[in-house]
């Protein structure tokens, strides 16, 4: 998906964000008539596998109001999100039920263990629903993470929000289903406050101008290291001495699978050249298996590249840089645990580096994709 396609993605979701499910409804008026349990509650109770919380059946949650927040591990938008989702489960404890329904976008993120690490070192204290089947996303005609579905006392889903953004009306849309169930004691306009660090901080819109970019062959674009990428077989790449905005390359001996890229051997390295305040990278080795040291190094484009750009203060103070990350799994490492999520890193200048390290299921070394 190109920049610009994604952008206006964006922005159509902040437009159309808060919309009456209609469709919903009606299918909720007639379950309803025939005393059987919504398809999306029934879905939720159906889920095999609960975090937080011993299994909640439609039954349990009659009466009262849900919010349903679709989520996978590694996306940085609904990374951005967790601060408000906390913020509502601790301030309505005692009147709304907050369920986040774990779906998986990679293979590794179907491992429980890697789910129930992450719930842990992100402070999710709410109910978690796992759906590696997919069973209740299919339910919600779900289609992106993250995704915000606000469920009435009667078990109908009232309103949806797909993105981020929007937390005022979201929270009112709380407020407003908490009313309509007869939750005293709310006052009109009182929403949350946070204040969102490292990887969870809100997005530099304005200084956006790098996509998300897959390194596995499924979704890869911009790839620019000297030679025909090989799907799924070892072979050993060279990165060119200039990259184009928004293009990545690998250096080393790497296999690129469907997912994940994966170092073969020793010192390889990626090079990214992006123009953003953050960047983010999703990487790890398998279980059981020794930390890899890795490291990181800025370099700021040449002024001739960046003069296209402009030399607005602005523009200099968020100016292209190309990151290089190199990986040497016969380097000596410290005894520090190598599974850490969220994880910031201070990139020199202004740039934040953020690294999502994770337990991957493949038996090699492997990178999956790399965030804004």
């Amino acid at each position: 998906m190109t920049e610009r396609i994604d952008r206006d993605r964006r922005r159509f979701l902040g437009t159309a964000a808060m919309t009456i499910a209609g469709a919903h409804l009606g299918v909720s008026g007639n379950v309803e008539a025939n005393q059987r349990a919504p398809r999306e509650l029934a879905a939720i109770g159906g889920a095999a596998e609960w975090l937080n919380s011993p299994r909640l059946l439609p039954s349990s949650l009659a009466g009262k109001v849900v919010l349903v927040d679709f989520w996978t591990y590694t996306c940085i938008n609904w990374l951005r999100t967790l601060p408000y989702i906390r913020a509502w489960a601790q301030k309505y404890r005692s009147a709304l039920v907050v369920i986040g329904v774990h779906t998986p976008e990679f293979a590794f993120e179907q491992d429980l263990d890697n789910v129930r690490r992450a719930v842990r070192q992100m402070r999710i204290e709410y109910p978690v629903a796992i759906d590696n089947d997919y069973a209740i996303w299919r339910a919600f005609r779900n289609q992106s993470w993250p995704a915000l579905y606000f469920i009435d006392a009667r078990g109908r889903v009232r309103q949806h929000h797909f993105g981020e953004g929007e937390y005022q009306r979201s929270e009112s849309a709380i407020q407003r289903l908490l009313a309509e169930a007869g939750v005293g004691g709310l006052r009109e306009g009182d929403a949350v406050s946070v204040n969102a660090q490292g990887i969870e901080a809100a997005a530099d819109w304005d200084n956006l101008k790098s996509p998300e970019t897959y390194v596995g062959y499924d979704r890869a674009q911009n790839f620019a290291s000297r030679g025909v990428a090989e799907l799924d077989r070892r072979r050993v790449y060279a990165a060119p001495a200039r990259l184009a905005l928004n293009q990545w390359a690998l250096a080393g001996e790497w296999t690129m699978g469907r997912q994940a890229t994966v170092l073969g051997s020793p010192k390889g390295r990626i090079v990214h050249r992006f123009r953003a305040r953050d960047l983010h990278l999703v990487m790890g080795v398998p279980g059981g298996e020794s930390p890899v040291r890795f490291s990181r190094v800025d370099r700021r484009a040449a002024a001739g590249s960046c003069s296209r750009l402009g030399r607005s203060r602005r523009r200099q103070r968020h100016g292209c840089r190309a990151a290089v990350v190199s990986a040497d799994p016969t380097a000596e490492t410290n005894r520090r645990s190598n599974i850490r999520d969220g994880i910031p890193r201070c990139w020199g200048g202004d740039v934040r580096f953020h690294v999502r390290l994770t337990v991957m299921l493949t038996r090699r070394r492997s990178t999956s994709n790399t965030d804004r």
